[in-house]
């Protein structure tokens, strides 16, 4: 990172097994880091794997990438989706300049946890929709509806494996903070 680089810390949030993980994988210009841990059979009592059976691994601390834009660099902190590993919201937000929300449509209610998590801490925030093959479809005004969100918020579908897709989630919320900032 040279010195013109101005560096932003993102944090990527959303409830489990929406693909955090999976898009900072996709983002990031560096190997990520991950905190994947498999999931147990003693996990089975707390996580529920409604909507995603096939989820072997989960986040249990944080995920991390970077990637450098002309000017800036993103620092890029996948959160963990579960409500107990809720203890390091304070800390993965702390100097974060927005959040990218992922949300999944076969589990849209599971959002309004993180999405209150976010609003509460005052930070600015998209929405991005990850579309999984059996996802079902929606028009974005039935999305905004569902997820009850701020006409100002922006709010994407994307495919969080696809590297294009998912830079243009995060460029809709870089461009939401830098609206938000300059007005």
């Amino acid at each position: 990172m040279s010195a013109e680089h101005i560096p932003v810390k993102l944090v990527i949030a959303g409830p489990f097994g929406v693909g955090k993980t999976t898009i900072v994988s996709a983002l990031s210009e560096i190997k990520p880091l991950n905190t994947e841990e498999v999931l147990t059979q003693a996990g089975t009592l707390v996580d529920d794997l409604t909507g995603v059976n096939e989820k072997t691994t989960t986040t249990t601390a944080i995920d991390f990438g970077r990637l450098t834009l002309p000017g800036v660099v993103l620092y890029l902190f996948g959160a963990p989706g579960q409500t107990r590993f809720q203890v390091l919201w304070d800390e993965l937000v702390r100097g974060a300049l927005g959040v990218l929300v992922l949300a999944d449509t076969r589990r849209i209610d599971d959002s309004f946890a993180v999405l209150d998590l976010v609003e509460s801490a005052g930070i600015r925030y998209a929405v991005a929709v990850n579309h999984f093959p059996d996802s079902p479809d929606y028009p974005p005004g039935a999305l905004r509806d569902a997820l009850d969100l701020n006409p100002r918020t922006p709010l994407v579908v994307c495919d969080a494996r696809d590297p294009s897709s998912a830079r243009a989630s995060l460029i809709a919320l870089v461009e939401h903070i830098k609206e938000l900032v300059l007005s």
